[in-house]
């Protein structure tokens, strides 16, 4: 059975930093290209980034693109995503995800073709 589970959510005021991470079990966690997403209030959820599982290639919405880093440590099966100068408009609730083929780049942050999603972490940003 597949559990993930995101943390590291809080509430932090605008330019501050904040590190996600979402730990994993029961899948092999080095095969699959993992993303975050996330849903702000009153909005679809989307994407914001993904990384592959050797971590050669990463991807990011334009939206997020220099701000935020995403890494993962495929020996503790956990992913992180690296949050710094921090948006009001980045307050959301951030899930992460598993690709659903392993050993494949996502041709892109689509989130139909992810799957074994978490509960999500809360982040919200104050001015």
């Amino acid at each position: 059975q597949v559990q993930v589970v995101e943390s590291g959510g809080d509430l932090v005021q605008a330019g501050g930093s904040l590190r996600l991470s979402c730990a994993t079990s029961g899948l092999t966690f080095a095969a699959y290209a993992m993303g975050w997403f996330r849903q702000a209030p009153g909005k679809e959820r989307e994407g914001v980034s993904y990384i592959t599982g050797t971590s050669s290639r990463t991807y990011y919405a334009d939206s997020v693109k220099g701000r935020f880093t995403i890494s993962r440590d495929n020996a503790k099966n956990t992913l992180y995503l690296q949050m710094n100068s921090l948006k009001i408009e980045d307050t959301a609730m951030y899930y992460c995800a598993a690709f659903s083929l392993p050993y494949a780049v996502p041709p892109s942050l689509d989130q139909a073709k992810f799957k074994y999603w978490g509960q999500g972490t809360q982040v919200t940003v104050s001015s």
